[in-house]
C-alpha cells in the first residue's frame, strides 16, 4: 500500500522536488546579479531603435498594441522596426494593430519587414508602416476574408441529439452549425464578410497609394513571392532584415544605430520559464490527462 500511494503521489512529489532545487538556484543568481550589477549611472549610451514582433495567429492584440503605444511616447526611441511572420487572424486585432501603426507613424518613422509570411491579417496590420521590406522568399498578400463554418446535422442525427433553439431576430442563428444555413442567413453572411473585404481593399489601397478599383490585380486573396507582391505595389523593397535596418536608420536620422534589446535579466526569466513549463509537463505525464 505503501508503495501504491509513493507512485501514485511521486509526479506531484517530483515537481516539487523540481521547484525547489530552481528556486535556490534562482536566488543565488539573484544574489549575485545584486551584488555585481552596475549601479544606477550607466555610461552605455540609451537605445534610439527598437524592433517588434508581430509572430504566429493574431487573436489578440493588446501586448503588441501598449508596446507600440510606449514606443511612440519614448522620446529617445527615433524609429521602429516591425518583424512579421504571421498568417493573418482575426480581423478585430489586426485592424487594431494598424491603426496603432498609423498612430506610431505620425510621430517616428515604421519600417515593416516581412521575415516570412506578411498575409491576409499580418498584412493589414502592417500597411500603414514608411516602408515594406520583404525578404525575397517571403509569402505577402492573401487581401481577403474567410468565414467559415461546419453542418453537424448528419453526424447528430446519427448519435441521436436534437438541437433546441429559442431566439428573437431573423438572424439571430445565422452561422450556426446544426443544421443547413437558409439562403436568407448565407446572403447576411456574405453580405457582412464582403463588407469587411471592402473595408480591408480600401484601406490597402489608400495606405500603398493604390487604386481600388484595380483590387483584382493586388487583392482578391492572391498571395505573392516578394519581387510579384513589389510588382503590384504591396511593398517597397526586397531585401534582408540588415537592409531593413539599414533603410530604418536613414529614416530616423540617427547616427549610430543602438537596438533596443531585452535584458540579460528578461531573458534568464523567459529562458528560466520556459524550462520550468518544460519540466514541469514532463513530470505530469501520465497524471494529467491532454
Amino acid at each position: 500500500m505503501l508503495n501504491f500511494f509513493k507512485k501514485l503521489f511521486s509526479p506531484i512529489t517530483a515537481t516539487l522536488n523540481f521547484i525547489q532545487n530552481y528556486f535556490k538556484a534562482l536566488s543565488f543568481i539573484i544574489i549575485l546579479l545584486i551584488l555585481f550589477s552596475p549601479g544606477g549611472t550607466q555610461s552605455v549610451q540609451a537605445p534610439n531603435l527598437a524592433s517588434v514582433h508581430l509572430t504566429g495567429p493574431i487573436i489578440d492584440a493588446n501586448k503588441i498594441v501598449k508596446t507600440l503605444d510606449k514606443l511612440g511616447d519614448d522620446k529617445k526611441i527615433k524609429g521602429v522596426l516591425l518583424v512579421v511572420n504571421s498568417p493573418g487572424g482575426a480581423v478585430a486585432p489586426s485592424v487594431e494593430i494598424a491603426l496603432a501603426i498609423k498612430r506610431l507613424k505620425e510621430k517616428k518613422p515604421v519600417v515593416a519587414y516581412a521575415a516570412g509570411t506578411m498575409a491576409s491579417g499580418s498584412y493589414y496590420a502592417s500597411i500603414w508602416a514608411n516602408r515594406i521590406v520583404a525578404n525575397p522568399a517571403a509569402t505577402i498578400g492573401s487581401i481577403g476574408v474567410i468565414m467559415e463554418g461546419m453542418n453537424l446535422h448528419g453526424l447528430l442525427d446519427k448519435v441521436g441529439v436534437q438541437p433546441q433553439v429559442v431566439k428573437a431576430g431573423a438572424y439571430k442563428e445565422a452561422g450556426t452549425p446544426f443544421r443547413e444555413w437558409t439562403e436568407q442567413e448565407r446572403k447576411a453572411i456574405q453580405t457582412h464578410v464582403f463588407d469587411i473585404y471592402q473595408m480591408f481593399v480600401n484601406d490597402v489601397a489608400k495606405a500603398r497609394h493604390l487604386d481600388p478599383n484595380d483590387y483584382k490585380k493586388f487583392a482578391d486573396a492572391q498571395i505573392f513571392i516578394a519581387y510579384k507582391a513589389k510588382e503590384v505595389g504591396l511593398i517597397d523593397e526586397i531585401g534582408s532584415i540588415k537592409e531593413a535596418k539599414t533603410l530604418l536608420k536613414e529614416l530616423s536620422g540617427v547616427q549610430e544605430a543602438r537596438w533596443k534589446e531585452k535584458s540579460k535579466w528578461e531573458q534568464y526569466i523567459e529562458s528560466f520559464a520556459q524550462e520550468s513549463t518544460k519540466t514541469l509537463v514532463n513530470q505530469l505525464k501520465g497524471w494529467v490527462i491532454y
